[in-house]
């Protein structure tokens, strides 16, 4: 057999399936683009109302108002709520999953957010690195009030082991509250961990960064609009990714402001959780309101958006 006809039929065959292969990738790209036009049509018209309403002067002057008033009179809805509902179950998904990494989830969504829009803005990676670094900040000041209230916890705190009443003494005594034995060396974890009984003054941490997070996602993602419309004015379109994960930072924030609402409501501890509200309402202020406005000489990171957008528009916008 002749090697020079077998090589000519095989490439000859491979040339056919070729062609069968790309005429069935365009038969599958077709029907794609129908269902993937409508979806993206749908993902801009979301992202626009949604970057309009938080980049609305009146929600980001008075957003930390409404989360105060949350956090003030969200224990009296206690009254209403049932104590049978799946939210009041301390092993619910949503708080194994969510509430016990809030910070993870935030500063997952929030940096990729922050890091694909100030690139996609300027193109400088120092630039990037500068207003990622809020989150950063914003991150060791979440870790160093955790530490320092684990150690002021355990410092105005103390352990009690519950004490089993005699079988004797009450057999015809009316049922008494059990005794309980003081442990001085435990600390709190150590405590909870060992099932016994923690009793001192306490700030709810959960309430806490709920709060920070709340606040921080809102000055974050106010921005976006600006981005927008510095966009449409270069007759471009911020591609499909980056309003993906503006989205799912808004959806991470409607999460935080629920789960938020359900601690309240169903699990209602005063003063901790309005302590532990004002804490996290006054790391905002002292970040966002005082050091991000100061300049980069002094160290500061700037506040959101800064540099990235265009002077006049820049001048437009009061913080």
């Amino acid at each position: 057999m002749d090697p020079k006809a077998d090589n000519s039929s095989k490439s000859f065959t491979a040339e056919i399936n070729l062609e069968k292969l790309q005429k069935i990738a365009a038969e599958l790209i077709l029907p794609g683009r129908f269902i993937l036009r409508p979806l993206n049509a749908a993902l801009e018209f979301v992202t626009r109302l949604l970057a309009w309403v938080l980049g609305c002067s009146l929600v980001r002057r008075h957003f930390h108002l409404m989360l105060s008033g949350l956090v003030l009179f969200g224990p009296v809805l206690s009254f209403w709520v049932s104590k049978y509902s799946i939210f009041a179950n301390g092993n619910h998904y949503l708080y194994r999953k969510f509430l016990r990494s809030t910070w993870g989830w935030t500063c997952l969504l929030v940096g990729s957010f922050v890091v694909v829009l100030s690139f996609s803005a300027r193109r400088s990676v120092p630039l990037t690195l500068r207003h990622l670094s809020r989150v950063g900040f914003a991150g060791l000041l979440w870790w160093g009030c955790r530490r320092l209230l684990t150690l002021l916890e355990d410092a105005a705190g103390a352990c009690y082991e519950p004490l089993a009443p005699a079988g004797d003494a009450q057999s015809s005594a009316a049922p008494a509250q059990p005794l309980l034995l003081l442990h001085q060396d435990q600390t709190k974890a150590s405590c909870l961990r060992a099932n016994m009984m923690w009793r001192g003054y306490e700030v709810s941490q959960e309430t806490l960064i709920l709060c920070l997070c709340c606040l921080l996602l809102v000055e974050e993602l106010s921005v976006f609009g600006r981005h927008l419309a510095q966009e449409r004015r270069s007759h471009r379109s911020p591609g499909a990714p980056l309003r993906a994960l503006f989205l799912l930072c808004v959806v991470l924030l409607f999460l935080w402001m629920a789960l938020l609402l359900c601690l309240l409501a169903y699990f209602p501890a005063w003063p901790a959780q309005q302590l532990g509200g004002a804490l996290g309402y006054l790391g905002w202020r002292g970040l966002y309101q005082g050091w991000f406005r100061l300049t980069p000489a002094q160290g500061s990171p700037g506040l959101p958006g800064e540099g990235l957008f265009t002077g006049t528009d820049s001048a437009k916008h009061s913080h």
